[in-house]
This record gives structure tokens, sequence and C-alpha cells, in this order.
């Protein structure tokens, strides 16, 4: 099982830019589906973006496509989120997870194996 770690989170403006990185240890993420979702306090975990492993495809929720950007560093085993212009709704615990059963992007928590601890993202006004 693959482990993951967050990191790059933090406390920011309305507009201003953060990018998270997720770093995978333990056995090889070749073939698997990397995935990042967030939750805000009193809400359910939310998918926010997905990206293959090894291809090209890449998935956004609606309400970040356009701000964010999802990329991967193959040589480093490490998966990042660009996160533009952000706003007070992207508050929320960022957490990056990997599923080796839909290796081209999953969009449902149900569907991932394994999680990374999260890491906060505050957006004040």
């Amino acid at each position: 099982q693959v482990q993951l770690a967050e990191s790059g989170g933090g406390l920011v403006q309305a507009g201003d830019s953060l990018r998270l990185s997720c770093a995978a240890s333990g056995r090889t993420v070749s073939g698997y589906g990397i995935g990042w979702f967030r939750q805000a306090p009193g809400k359910e975990r939310e998918f926010v973006a997905a990206i293959s492993w090894i291809g090209d495809r890449v998935y956004y929720v609606d309400s970040v496509n356009g701000r964010f950007t999802i990329s991967r560093d193959n040589a480093k085993n490490t998966v990042y989120l660009q996160m533009n212009t952000l706003k007070p709704e992207d508050t929320a615990v960022y957490y990056c997870a990997a599923t080796v059963r839909y290796p081209l992007g999953a969009t449902r928590t149900v569907e991932y194996d394994s999680w990374g601890q999260g890491t906060q993202v505050t957006v004040s006004s």
C-alpha cells in the first residue's frame, strides 16, 4: 500500500495562490490514479481534482476548473495541486489519495485505497 504525505497548506488572502504537494512512498505508484479532495468543517469530503499516474488524463470539479491545476512529477513520485485565485470557500483540509482500482482516475472517496493526513488551507477575505 502506498503512503502519502501532503504539504504546502497555509493561511492566505483571497486572490492569492498556493501549491500543494503529495509525496508518495512505500510502494511504486505506477498504475495508480491520484486524487485531491477537501473537507470543510461540518461538510462531507469533496472531490477536487484527479490525475492518472502514467497517462495524461486530468479531472476537476466545476467549482475549481480554470483556477486549479493538477500535475505530477514521476521522478519525484509527487503530485501537485496549483491553486490560483483562491476564494474563502476554498478553505478546507486538503487530502491526496491513491487508487489501484482506477488507474485512470476517480472522483469518489470510496474508489480510493490510500489517504494522506491532510494539509490545512485557509483563505481569508
